[in-house]
């Protein structure tokens, strides 16, 4: 059953509105994009870490979980204008801390600044998520694939925007500061084009629904997939973070491992409880799945790629290419009605195509050896991997209105945190894994000779000592390489292709949960939006809505 697709917008000031939106997600996408090019600066700077910038990096994930949540679930309740207040005000304040950080303080100080700046430029970001991914779909009810699409055409719009700085003021000893505040430029300007303007009420709020309500299709299922990561990353991200922070030990302990899940265990029994302990929707629960790894293949790979790429080729190379893919999925974001109403293909046969692209696309990437050869690669990958995000989101909305902001909220924290806690070390210790294993098959003396002296693991997986990253970047810089390095660098391009590789299991799985799901909509009739019926605005939950 094909759905009419329609640009008739629900208020007068929707265009503008949607335009805001897309403003607000180009300051996150700048700011993510310039944090991702000065790691560099900041590590010449105050002498850190890989370890140190790695957990600086996770701060730009784990802050924005937390405020498209909490923002997700309020907003219904607050409005959307007092969230975008607070978003712009978490914007200023994060260049204030960030910006104490300078050369000279004590590192431990000038880390603190850091981290709190980025948690606290996350916070914005997904603040404002939590505004414009509902917001946008209220406005644009009959088309909401297609307007979502817009509005998310700005991250990768503000990740080249972020690398053409990185290219024409980074460098070493730039002005990272200068960098960075770049951001801020947007940031006014979508405060500007906000302002004094009167906003939309989601059609669950609208017909009365309140947060007991609005949850109950999210249910106990629902909440499970969400108090599972945010279990996950107490345990594996803030544990750590606290432990280097104290000095202690605790934060590490099994101790704490109890801690966090007993946490997650009594959000999780919230939730149950503030829904009369409803079940949820399956499909829900299945989009939040699915959407946990969408994060984790989306933004846990754009993370590494890189510098994948860039090992691969050269390091120069790797970021053209990484502005090439980020401009590639902008242009590409504006065509979503032309193949949802010109190709007559609905949201989810769309992610179908997608995922078997993005799977197609990696292992393409992962046997690159010329610049050219990896244009074509990147451009089937970017193909593959545009559509994800925003059009999951457009499902949700489509099919779940009763549940205003919040099921949107939610699945962007589920699929943020995942990239957090799962695609990102997921890929680096597959790095690892794949490239201790080769060397160790062809050269085990510069393996020993070279490991780090400390081991690393991932979920259940065995730990591995991977190699010292001192002596591995030497390598690879090097010109005149010795048998040794050029065995290092070798090993680490073998690592790095097998990781592609593995990487893409993951859109191949997706690949099968949306052609199952295509299945199921085409045995009720076809894929279409629904919306909230007088009944069941009155009286609550009149069955789960999908099976």
């Amino acid at each position: 059953m094909t759905t009419t697709l329609s640009d008739q917008p629900v208020a007068h000031n929707a265009k503008r509105l949607l335009w805001a939106g897309f403003l607000a997600i180009l300051a996150t996408g700048i700011g993510f994009g310039v944090r991702g090019g000065i790691l560099a600066n900041w590590a010449a700077e105050f002498g850190f870490t890989g370890a140190q910038l790695g957990d600086l990096g996770g701060a730009g994930l784990t802050g924005f979980c937390f405020g498209i949540i909490i923002g997700g679930v309020v907003v219904d309740k607050i409005g959307y204008g007092k969230l975008v207040c607070a978003a712009f005000v978490f914007h200023i304040l994060s260049a204030l801390i960030t910006f104490a950080a300078h050369k000279g303080q004590p590192q431990d100080t000038a880390y603190m600044l850091l981290y709190s700046g980025t948690f606290v430029f996350a916070l914005a970001n997904g603040t404002l998520e939590a505004v414009a991914n509902p917001l946008v779909a209220t406005l644009f009810p009959n088309n909401r694939t297609h307007y979502l699409n817009i509005l998310h055409a700005a991250w990768p719009a503000g990740l080249v925007l972020g690398g053409v700085i990185g290219w024409t003021m980074g460098g070493e000893g730039s002005n990272w500061k200068m960098q960075l505040g770049l951001f801020l430029v947007p940031t006014v300007l979508y405060g500007i084009a906000f302002m004094g303007q009167s906003f939309p009420k989601s059609e669950a709020a609208a017909k009365g629904l309140d947060l007991g309500d609005m949850m109950k299709e999210v249910g106990m299922l629902g909440a499970l997939v969400a108090c599972a990561i945010i279990g996950l990353f107490f345990k594996s991200q803030l544990g750590p973070v606290l432990s280097l922070f104290t000095h202690s030990e605790f934060f590490v302990s099994p101790t704490w491992g109890y801690i966090s899940w007993g946490v997650a265990l009594v959000l999780w029994l919230a939730v149950a409880g503030k829904t009369g302990f409803a079940i949820g929707s399956i499909l829900l629960f299945i989009l939040f799945i699915t959407h946990a790894l969408v994060g984790a293949v989306e933004l846990g790979t754009d993370g590494w790629i890189q510098n994948i790429t860039g090992n691969i080729l050269t390091p120069k190379q790797g970021n053209q290419l990484f502005v090439f893919t980020s401009l590639l999925m902008f242009l590409l974001r504006f065509c979503a009605h032309f193949i949802e109403s010109k190709l007559k293909i609905s949201p989810v046969a769309m992610l179908v195509v997608c995922a078997i692209l993005a799977a197609i696309g990696l292992n393409l990437v992962s046997g690159i050896i010329t610049f050219p050869g990896a244009l074509m690669a990147l451009a089937v990958y970017a193909l593959g991997k545009t559509f994800f995000w925003p059009t999951m989101l457009a499902i949700v909305g489509d099919r779940f209105p009763r549940t205003g902001a919040v099921a949107m909220s939610i699945m962007g924290g589920i699929g943020m945190m995942s990239a957090g806690v799962l695609g990102g070390p997921g890929l680096g210790y597959a790095k690892d894994r794949f490239t201790v294993d080769h060397l160790k098959e062809t050269n085990v003396a510069v393996y020993e000779a070279n490991k780090s002296d400390k081991a690393a693991g991932f979920m259940f997986l065995e730990k591995v000592q991977g190699l010292d990253g001192t002596k591995l970047a030497a390598a690879q810089k090097a010109e005149n390489k010795t048998p040794e390095q050029k065995a290092l660098a070798d090993a680490s391009i073998v690592g790095d292709r097998m990781t592609l590789k593995a990487d893409s299991f993951i859109p191949m799985t997706m690949a099968v949960i949306y052609v199952l799901l295509l299945l199921y909509f085409k045995t009720i009739g076809g894929y279409k939006p629904l919306k909230i019926t007088p009944e069941q605005a009155a009286g609550g939950l009149n069955g789960p809505a999908e099976f």
